[in-house]
């Protein structure tokens, strides 16, 4: 059997405008996937609804390395903030940067941090293949740690830490929750993954998923994933903090929310691991949307599916409020 596309999703995916080009580029064509997407996340950017009352400051991280990236830190003007904060690391297939996705992110993080009161933090860590793991989970990892160590300043609670993340920025947000759990902190109080990138395995067609409509594609994941990991991708000695469906041990990790479409590629993965986190004694939520492709409440945000998928993230950031 055939999975179906939720009508009003696909009504918007078929009034999107065709990309740069609309020819679907081989594995491994990097540059034609970022001209596309940096067109489709301008789009995302003009529709998604506007927000008042945010207000963005610029911060600067120093790497180990000797990196300077980027930091966003989205807070709400009125009122004296909620004490909870959270990092949020944008989606791309392990291959984007804020460079193509920053313009559409910069609206969803605005909408976020109006809804829940909740200020979010985003780095604009680097991208593979010219910065190949680890360099992507550490810039994350990174810059976890600099919100722990500047809550104080930031008006946070260094105890009321979330990572957020959806897609690729999910599969590092779940791999900087291992980091954080192995190396002894920080403490995070919430993990919450948006149809996150977790298995570099995923490569074989499901057949219950249409062709036509796909957001990501497998040969957008093998593309992906072989950016970022090279000849390793689907061997044998992938590590956990760059696909964290190979973690052995999924014990110690914080609370975990989890979503997908039932129409995207990473569907078995992410419900496979939402099992595995369960069967490890970690408090899980886990929503399947029927007929949502992968990315479908940016490219259909007014849709009915959609809005139900943000409220039930905007409920559960908002719970650290009151944790």
């Amino acid at each position: 059997m055939t999975l179906a596309h939720d009508p009003e999703v696909l009504a918007a995916l078929l009034a999107a405008p065709p990309p740069p080009d609309p020819t679907p580029p081989p594995v491994g064509d990097i540059d034609t996937r970022r001209r596309n997407a940096t067109m489709n996340f301008d789009r995302i950017a003009a529709a998604y609804p506007t927000v008042e009352g945010v207000e963005v400051d610029h911060h600067e991280l120093r790497t180990d390395d000797g990196a300077r990236l980027a930091l966003r830190w989205y807070r709400v003007v009125a009122g004296a903030g909620s004490g909870a904060a959270a990092l949020y690391l944008h989606g791309g297939g392990m291959i984007l940067d804020l460079e193509q996705t920053g313009r559409g992110y910069d609206a969803v993080v605005r909408h976020y941090v109006a809804r829940t009161g909740v200020p979010m933090l985003m780095v604009d860590y680097r991208a593979a293949p010219e910065h190949p793991h680890p360099t992507p989970v550490e810039d994350c990892y990174a810059a976890l740690r600099w919100l722990h160590g500047h809550a104080g300043e930031l008006g946070a609670d260094p105890d009321r830490l979330a990572v957020v993340g959806d897609s690729a920025g999910g599969g590092l947000a779940a791999g900087v929750a291992l980091m954080a759990r192995d190396r002894g902190g920080p403490p995070l109080a919430l993990q919450l993954l948006v149809y996150p990138m977790l298995d570099d395995r995923t490569t074989e067609p499901d057949p219950q998923i249409p062709a036509e409509g796909m957001v990501w594609t497998y040969d957008d994941n093998i593309t992906g994933w072989g950016a970022l990991l090279g000849e390793r991708a689907g061997g044998s000695d992938v590590p956990a903090s760059a696909a964290p469906a190979r973690a052995a041990d999924l014990t110690r990790l914080p609370p975990t929310y989890l979503d997908t479409g039932d129409l995207d590629i990473f569907r078995a993965e992410i419900v496979g691991h939402a099992a595995r986190l369960a069967a490890a004694g970690i408090p899980t939520e886990l929503h399947v949307y029927p007929g949502c492709p992968h990315g479908f409440e940016l490219l259909a945000p007014l849709a009915e599916v959609s809005q139900r998928a943000m409220d039930n993230r905007v409920r559960r950031l908002s719970e650290l409020r009151r944790s």
